[in-house]
Parts: C-alpha cells; structure tokens; sequence
C-alpha cells in the first residue's frame, strides 16, 4: 500500500500521564457506518496526532481500518474520542478492535483506499452547505467568493454523484475536473476540512454554471449566468433551476401572475408548492417566521442537516401569493440547500417557489437537453451546470404529526435510508414496492436500505428510473438480490418487472405490508393491532381493501375488521373524481343526494348508474380514503380533484377552523358472517346538512372516524388482551385525524405507534414487504 503525499509530525513518544516514556501496545480498530464522505480520515488523523500515536488510517470499502500504535492511556483515550468526537454528519461504530504486534512507525499517516470484498459498505446521502463553506462563498476576497459548488468534507453532494465504491474523487460524477494546483494542495493536507473532500472545487477547475432562454443568448459564464437567472425572477420568470438530485421549476413566490402561469403550464391546477427562502446568519428562518408559525420541532427540522421540507403552518397575513398552497392551511418550506440555491435567495431576498421540474408523478428531471424539451412549455429559461447528476433525488417531505417529524416523502439529505432489520437473511432480498409514491428496499444480512423517493411508475421515465435505482443499490452496496417481494397486485408495474426477471417471487398483500412496516420500526412489540387505512390496495379476497383492523404480527396477520363495502362507479377514475365515491355511498344507502354534486358529474347518470347496479367497472371497496373523498364532495369542498389527496387535504384544511367537538358514533357489528365491520351511514345526513358549515361537518367526520378507531381498540382489548396500536396507510398523513386518535388512545393506556422513520404512505411499502416476506418465509420453514 502507498502513502499518500500528506503532512506528518515529528515522531511523538507515547507518554504516560506523568510525562515518562511508557511501553507501545498496537491496536486494530475496524469501523463501520457513516465513515465514508464525512471527513472522518482526516479527524482520526488529527486526533491520533494529538495522542502522539502512530500508524495509519484507510478507507476499505464500506468501513474504515485504523491501525495505531502507543500508550495504554493514550489508546484508551483515542478509542474514547473516536465516538466522541467524530464529525457531526459522521455515525460511526466501532464494529472491532484487535490487539496486534507492534510495528514500526514514525508518525501518522493517511492510506490509500482499498476496495475488498464483503465490508459493510455504507452510502452517504448529499449533504446541506455547512457554515464554513457558506462563510467562504459570502466572503469577498476569498477565492470562492460567489462559487455555486463549493463544499468540503462536511458538506456537499455525495449519492448523487457516487458513480462506485469506494467514494473516491476518481469514482464519482467530479472525476472530469482536474484539480488545480491549490485545491490539489488543499484535497492532500489533513490538517485541512477540503482533506479528501470528493467533490471539492473552485472557479479555476469546477463546475460552471450556463444560462440559457429564448430572450438571451447562451451565456457560460457562471456570474454571468446567475446574475441573468436572478433578474428573469424578479421579471416575473420562470426558470429551471439545476441543483444537486434534480431540477427545480422557481419563481417569485409572492407573485400571482407567475405561480398561476406556473400552475397553468405545467399543469398543477391546485397541488401546494414549496417554497425556499432566504436563510440569514444572524436568524436563518427569519424570513420564514414573516409567513408561517416556527414551532421548536419545525425549526430543528427545518435546520437539520438533511434540509428537507417541512410542512407549517401560514399566518393569515402572509405575503405570498394565495395561489402557493390554495385553500389549506399549511406550506411546504424549506431553506437553500446547496451554494448555488444560497447564491440565488441570498441575492433575490425574498422567498421563490422551488418545485420539482417532472411532469406530474414522475421522478425529477436531471438531464440538461431533457429538461429543455420536455418543459420547455413552462419554463421561460434554463439555468443549467456541467456537473453531472448520477442518479436523481427528490426533497424530503416532513410533516410534525404528535409534536415529531413524519416523513411523508425520502429523499435527498436521507436517502438512501439504511436502517438494521429485526433479524438476518440468508441471502440478499429486494423489495419493489407499489404502483405510487413507488420506493425500493435492498435488504441482506442485519440490513436494508430504502431508495429515495421514486414517483408513480405509469410512465416510461418513471419505469427507467425505477430500473436505474434498482441496478444502481445493488451495485454500490455488492449485494445482488436472489429473492423478490412485490405487491399482490398483478397490474402494478412494479410487480410486473418482478415476474419478468426469472427469480423467486414472493407475493405481500398490500395492506399486510403496510402493518409489517410499522412492526418492523418496533420490534420490541410482539402483538398489534394495525389500522391500514388509505386509498386502494388489493385485498385477499379479491376486493379494494383500505379500511382494514389487522391483528397479529409480521407473517401471521389477521384480518379482523374492516368497514362498510361500497362499490365504486368507474373503477380507477374515483381517485380524481371525489363525486363518484359520494354518489357509491349515496346508491349503497338509496339516498338522493345528486343536488350536491353539481355541475361536476356526468349528464347521463343513468347510464353510470345501470352500470354500478350491475357491477360494470364498479370494484368493491371499504377503503377510508375514498369515503374521505366522498366527504369532501358531500361538503362541496371538492367534487373533482385535480391531483391525488385533494380532497382530504381541503376537508382536514376546512376542519382546522371549526371549534365542533361533536362526532357520530359509528355502528360497530358482526355482519352476516361474523365478521366485524364499522358503518358510515351516519355520516350522510350529517355531511348533506346545509344548515352546518362546511368546517363544522369536516371536524364532525374526523372526529367520528378517530372515535371509530377508539371504540375498535376498547372492542378488541376485552377480546384479545394486550397489544400495541399501528396507524399506517396513507390516510394517516392527516394530522387532525391521527392527533385526536394518539391522544385518546393514549389517555385510556394503549400504546400507540406511527411510522417515524418511513412514510406511512406508499413511500414504505417497499420495507414492509421485505419485512412481511421474510416472516412469511420464516413462518413456513422456507430458509431466509
């Protein structure tokens, strides 16, 4: 192995604390976790210089290999501080420590990676622009003053960027720059924070930045550019904006005429943006506070390292444009990322709208020519970089749900998730999640990592995304799935390409994967009882599930309640078309409600009728999500829906400003079989009476449904005897259903759980199925 060129200290005697020569011991330390990417190299070489240690430290694959010779005392206290501390986006574990033979060493040095088999490999995630770096770029003088791609081994893009392991410079997206002689000085000094920094770059010998729009010419000159990307925005311009996973669509976000242009070309009709703003030295959410309650947990997560979005709530008097999250109550906001979004806000100096630039569903866009043709009917301009983006990575998505942060989407700053299974596995597992909101998980041995947010797989680029995710886990983490488990849907696109790919298939009901999601986040719980509540989900017995009560644990799931069956009339098309749900419920009972559903359905309402009375594209149902689109047009608050989720959003939004503390009590009976089912039919004349307001029938319907759970978990106690509470599914994103069911539930001693690591959503199928997959085969003896 060769040393790199790197600076060394005389040789330092291993001292006693008395100050007298003592004897050498050698040790071997083998590291594992987030030790790649986060500057840990250079800190345990300082740190072993301070204990005047001697030997070398090397990155070997997924781990990191010490090898130090020196005082007892001055081991003990190198092993301490090791943990203690290690770079603050370092996690490192000391997986070994072997005591070895002296050897023969002067100093300490830094090696040469080496890449051997079979080490825990441990992909970093990309990182926020720490202080230091923000401190340099903002510095007039210094020679990254206005630099859009400075980093250092704190911060910067990493899975993004990592092309293979291990993470050096030659094997990543940077390896096309050539260092210039002082970035070169600074990458191979390890008293410096750019020591081994993968992406480091300056204006000599980085990434540059180019403008183009049909009102200038091309400009590649990165000032340059910048500076006619700010003045297009404050003109009123849309622009794509190229950053670290992906490209952002960014305008004014205090502009009507530019966020509804936005919605209108893109389409987005009515589904909330995010939006950046400003962050200040002296108060980086400052311009935050201007428009939005800051509680502690939202500012903690809105500073975390990861900077994803959060969900807060908007003051009645914000200055944003009212178009920005329309009729609800909350925004999306989160803070520059990346130098090149500090650059922007910190010169624009008001918030701008920062959407993913995709079409609707799919994964961000990357690729500068394809972002051109595929968007160029919304964006006025492009604001391009030659630093290529390996593979794409969408924001994070937190909503604070019982006073803790809920990821509703992972993605930048978080994935690629690694998180350690209950259990171990024979050989490497791979989990293909659903149809949306679509995540994969690669699992083996203790572990499993949970891809970043991919999107809906209805379309080709959603398809080769998925693809490229799939191909590029297993090639970073050297663990080749031999097993499969999907979905039981046979028309989803996920499970498909698992047939498709001459492997074991294990199949996972939907909704089971959804309740070995949240056993698998606690596995101190033996015994549940899981509420999988959401929009559709192939059930066992061949029908649309969504309401179900689950009892059991990972492998042996019982189905023990479920609600009130309906059919819903067109199949598919209730998902965005909330009358066909309300007009399912209003058939199911015989009442006649049509008056409330103008002018939105169809002219021939009997025609769609005969159909549902004779079960033509009409699937059974007894999802919660589609009754809570019913209930949104019942109310009027929405009839159609222009993207998925609208119309629970606006009914929680309407709910939000009634005081009604009333609720229905919902019938809770064996049906004719025996089996427990809840009944909504209390709640039509309740949603069809025009003497309540809106908001007050909307609070009345939470609080009946949060009740229903209630009164399910009381039923099932005096039954079953102890178990934990799961709310899982993505009906659980809404927080005034979820905090009224947590706080009940709590005061009567259940213990309740929400998923606080993976979305309830679809977003955590994948993790439940491998979870659900590997009990299953447990269960029936099969090797796992």
């Amino acid at each position: 192995m060769n040393s790199l060129p790197v600076a060394t200290t005389a040789e330092s005697p291993a001292q006693t604390s008395h100050g007298k020569a003592a004897q050498s011991m050698a040790q071997r330390f083998t590291l594992t976790g987030r030790v790649q990417g986060v500057g840990f190299r250079p800190f345990v070489y300082r740190l072993a210089t301070e204990h005047g240690l001697q030997g070398w430290v090397k990155n070997q694959s997924g781990q990191l290999i010490i090898q130090v010779q020196g005082s007892q005392r001055n081991l003990l206290d190198f092993q301490t501080n090791l943990l203690l501390k290690a770079p603050p986006i370092s996690k490192p574990t000391i997986a070994r420590i072997e005591s070895i033979k002296p050897f023969t060493a002067t100093s300490f040095s830094i090696i040469e990676s080496d890449n051997q088999g079979g080490a825990p490999i441990h992909v970093p995630p990309d990182y926020f622009t720490c202080p230091d770096c923000l401190q340099e770029m903002r510095a007039p003088g210094n020679r990254r003053y206005q630099y859009p791609f400075t980093n250092c081994t704190q911060c910067g893009p990493r899975y993004t960027i990592i092309q293979s392991l291990p993470y050096d410079r030659q094997n990543t997206t940077m390896a096309e720059f050539n260092l210039c002689p002082q970035c070169r000085e600074e990458y191979q000094d390890p008293l410096n924070r750019r020591f081994h920094a993968e992406p480091i770059a300056c204006p000599q010998c980085g990434p540059q930045l180019q403008f183009f729009s049909a009102a200038t010419r091309l400009i590649d000159n990165t000032a340059e550019a910048l500076y006619q990307c700010i003045s297009a925005l404050r003109n009123g311009a849309i622009i794509a904006v190229k950053g670290v996973g992906g490209y952002h669509l960014m305008c004014d976000a205090r502009r009507d005429d530019s966020v509804l242009r936005l919605r209108n070309c893109k389409p987005r009709p009515h589904k909330p943006l995010a939006v950046m703003f400003p962050h200040y030295a002296h108060d980086p959410l400052q311009a935050v506070r201007e428009v939005a309650d800051v509680t502690a947990v939202t500012e903690q997560w809105l500073l975390e390292p990861s900077r994803p979005i959060v969900l807060v709530n908007k003051k009645t008097n914000a200055s944003l444009s009212e178009h920005v999250a329309p009729g609800l109550t909350q925004l999306g906001v989160f803070l520059p990322y990346s130098p090149l979004h500090a650059l922007i806000l910190d010169e624009f100096d008001a918030p701008l709208v920062a959407t993913s630039a995709n079409i609707s569903g799919e994964p961000v866009m990357t690729d500068n020519d394809q972002v051109e043709q595929r968007l160029n009917h919304v964006a006025d301009g492009y604001l391009h970089h030659n630093r290529a983006i390996e593979r794409p990575a969408d924001d994070s998505v937190y909503r604070i749900v019982a006073k803790a942060p809920r990821p509703l989407r992972l993605g930048r700053g978080v994935s690629p998730l690694e998180l350690q299974l209950p259990f171990h596995l024979s050989s490497p597992l791979l989990a293909v999640g659903g149809q949306m909101k679509n995540s994969i998980a690669l699992a083996w041995d203790n572990r499993v990592v949970v891809s970043p947010h991919i999107g809906d797989l209805h379309t080709p680029h959603g398809l080769q995304v998925f693809t490229q995710v799939i191909a590029d886990l297993q090639a970073l983490y050297q663990a080749h799935a031999d097993r499969i488990a999907c979905d039981a849907h046979p028309g989803y696109a996920s499970t498909r390409w698992a047939r498709q790919q001459g492997l074991p298939v294990h199949t996972v009901l939907h909704h089971h994967a959804h309740a070995s999601a949240i056993a698998g986040e606690y596995p101190e719980e033996n015994h549940w009882l899981v509420f999988t509540w959401d929009g559709t989900g192939l059930g066992e017995d061949g029908t649309l599930w969504g309401g179900e009560t689950l009892y059991g644990s990972p492998g042996q799931w019982q189905r023990i309640a479920s609600q009130r069956p309906f059919y819903l009339p067109g199949g598919e098309k209730t998902g965005r078309e909330p009358w066909r749900s309300a007009l399912a419920l209003c058939w199911e009972t015989q009442q006649s409600v049509q008056q409330q559903l103008t002018p939105k359905q169809p002219a021939d309402l009997e025609l769609l009728f005969n159909a549902w009375q004779r079960r033509i594209n009409s699937p059974q149902s007894t999802a919660v999500g589609r009754l809570f689109d019913a209930a949104a047009a019942l109310t009027g608050l929405c009839t159609n829906a222009s993207f998925e989720g609208q119309g629970p959003m606006l009914l929680e939004a309407a709910a939000t400003h009634s005081a009604a503390s009333d609720f229905i009590a919902l019938p809770f009976e064996q049906d004719a079989t025996g089996f427990w089912r809840s009944d909504w039919l209390p709640l039509i004349a309740m949603l069809t009476d025009e003497q309540r307001s809106q908001a007050d029938r909307a609070a009345c319907f939470h609080l009946s449904l949060a009740e229903n759970i209630v009164q399910q978990c009381a039923h099932f106690k005096t039954h079953l005897g102890d178990f934990a509470v799961g709310l899982n599914g993505g009906v659980f994103q809404n927080r005034l259903l979820t905090e009224h069911v947590i706080n009940r539930l709590t005061r009567q001693g259940f213990r309740v759980h929400l998923p606080t690591q993976l979305p309830c959503n679809d977003g955590g199928l994948c993790y439940g199925q491998i979870i659900e997959a590997a009990a299953t085969c447990s269960k029936y003896g099969s090797d796992v």
